[in-house]
């Protein structure tokens, strides 16, 4: 990522209170350090956000991450998980993928989140992910600083995100 601070905003038409507004603020404070913070309006919740990468991709090597954030998308407040993820890139393919170990509060367990994005052109991505207990599916609309995403949550319930960086 080039950009020193991102923000995002997102919201899920769901009755789960934590799951429908989300708002995050990172800043990188070191090539290998992102601090943030998270806010979840509905439920009144303010969690830390931080990601330290441990590798950066290269052409035979994975990136790999540690961090921690929110537990998953509706889990109750105050739930933290604790990950490491490891990201590679197929660029002749137009795919993204990563795969993760995290531990979760909410359940007291380990899972193993998974996903890709597969690149469709003239900016457009499709990312299939399983957060370790569901599955979402997001389309993706990348511009220079900015990304929407149309997310379909549960494959159930539609929401929106807006991120952007500089």
């Amino acid at each position: 990522m080039s950009t020193r601070y991102t923000f995002s905003q997102r919201y899920v038409d769901t009755s789960v209170e934590r799951a429908r507004w989300r708002s995050t603020a990172n800043v990188r404070v070191h090539p290998r350090l992102q601090l943030g913070v998270e806010f979840n309006a509905v439920a009144e919740e303010v969690g830390p956000l931080v990601t330290l990468f441990l590798t950066t991709e290269g052409p035979r090597v994975p990136g790999v991450f540690l961090g921690t954030s929110s537990d998953r998308i509706g889990s109750p407040p105050g739930e933290q998980s604790y990950y490491m993820t490891l990201a590679k890139s197929i660029p002749e393919l137009g795919l993204a993928t990563y795969a993760t170990v995290n531990y979760s509060e909410w359940d007291d367990e380990i899972n193993f989140p998974f996903g890709a994005t597969l690149a469709l052109g003239r900016g457009f991505s499709v990312r299939p992910m399983y957060d370790g207990a569901e599955t979402h599916m997001l389309l993706n609309y990348d511009m220079p600083r900015a990304t929407i995403s149309f997310l379909w949550v549960w494959l159930e319930e539609p929401g929106i995100s807006v991120s952007f960086g500089f």
